[in-house]
């Protein structure tokens, strides 16, 4: 079998992963080309590009960097071609991944495509799913109510689970330890500080973030703050950080990330998955979010939800608090962190909210790269 992948992004390198892995495992022999990062090079691929020159979010952050995008399509459509794989799946970066099945199917109509990961339709422009099914075949979801938002729209789907739920939880020990290493008593508050995965976020959220952490260390004077990070913005992250008031703790390996937030109290984070990630590990959080002014008055002008946080959403709670757009103010941010971190039936709601989130997504079933990879064999094999 010949499968050309592509991922865009982290989070669709971790999927891509984890689909490679249980592929390998139901198919063994699998020939693999495209494009992605070094979870999807672990298990054989050989990306054609740096996967981080596809990190790119929002209509202002684009356009700079539109006539090189556009050729990376036309090259990766090229090489789509070329191979003539059984099937082409793409990951998430729909803007990216949907114009390379376009251009490819041009040459190849037969060419079968799947896409991991189903477009927010219930958020904002449903449209796009009647669009998608143009060239998509069958769909991998992440959440359990988006197949018949796909089915709809033209397009076979499956609920495969959410990757959160597999991924490794570090247990008290080795919270305590990371506690101790870096000389954080056992009653001494911890907050995570997470302001986004792409660089532009970081720039945009570093520095609100910063003042909000600083505003509830004046009421909670042991606060200290640990900021995970990612590979691609570490070096970045660390010159911002450095010149804060109080630098914070800033890990960047896998082990240290889950350590922290084994130990954390209380976590600040940017909209997306990473709430999933803090309800895994059972953090009480509160999610700011802010775009360049452009992209968010486009954005909430297209809205069709309430909250934005996947927490609430799968839930069907709104037990998360969040700060979006002109709402994103450090004063604000910081109040509700200080109310979370002080009253008990503010973390019970959000405890409760994130058990019913794991549990619809699949916590204690199959591993979602797992089913993910069934999910493609059955498609393929009835094609």
């Amino acid at each position: 079998m010949k499968l050309f992948v592509i991922a865009g992004e982290a989070s669709g390198d971790k999927l891509g992963g984890a689909l490679m892995a249980g592929l390998a495992q139901l198919a063994p022999g699998i020939e693999w080309q495209g494009i992605g990062g070094p979870e999807m090079v672990e298990q054989g691929l050989q990306s054609r590009f740096e996967m981080a020159e596809l990190s790119v979010m929002g209509v202002m952050e684009v356009l700079p960097k539109y006539r090189h995008l556009k050729r990376r399509i036309a090259q990766t459509a090229q090489a789509v071609i070329e191979m003539r794989p059984d099937a082409l799946i793409t990951i998430d970066s729909p803007d990216f991944c949907l114009r390379v099945a376009r251009l490819a199917r041009e040459k190849l109509p037969d060419l079968k495509v799947i896409h991991y990961v189903a477009p927010s339709v219930w958020a904002w422009r449903p449209g796009r799913a009647a669009k998608m099914a143009q060239v998509v075949d069958h769909v991998l979801a992440l959440l359990p109510f988006e197949p018949p938002l796909m089915q709809a729209a033209g397009m076979s789907c499956d609920f495969v689970g959410h990757p959160v739920v597999a991924e490794p939880r570090a247990n008290k020990a080795e919270a305590a330890a990371f506690r101790e290493t870096h000389m954080i008593g056992p009653e001494q508050p911890l907050a995570l500080c997470l302001p986004g995965s792409r660089a532009g976020e970081v720039k945009r959220l570093g520095k609100r973030f910063d003042e909000a952490l600083m505003q509830l260390r004046d009421r909670e004077p042991g606060l200290r703050v640990v900021l995970p990070t990612v590979h691609g913005v570490a070096p970045m992250v660390r010159e911002m950080s450095a010149r804060w008031p109080i630098a914070p703790i800033v890990v960047e390996h896998s082990a240290d990330k889950r350590a922290a937030f084994a130990a954390a109290d209380i976590a600040l984070a940017a909209s997306g998955t990473v709430s999933l990630e803090l309800a895994a590990n059972r953090v009480p959080m509160v999610i700011a979010y802010d775009a360049n002014f452009f992209t968010w008055h486009l954005i909430w002008h297209l809205m069709k939800i309430d909250t934005v946080t996947l927490v609430n959403l799968v839930s069907d709670t709104r037990a998360i608090p969040e700060f979006l757009g002109p709402d994103c103010k450090p004063r604000m941010i910081s109040r509700k962190m200080l109310e979370v971190l002080e009253q008990d039936g503010a973390r019970d709601e959000q405890m409760a909210a994130m058990e019913e989130t794991m549990v619809r997504l699949g916590e204690g079933g199959e591993a979602p790269g797992l089913r993910a990879a069934r999910s493609v064999l059955a498609f393929l094999d009835k094609g």
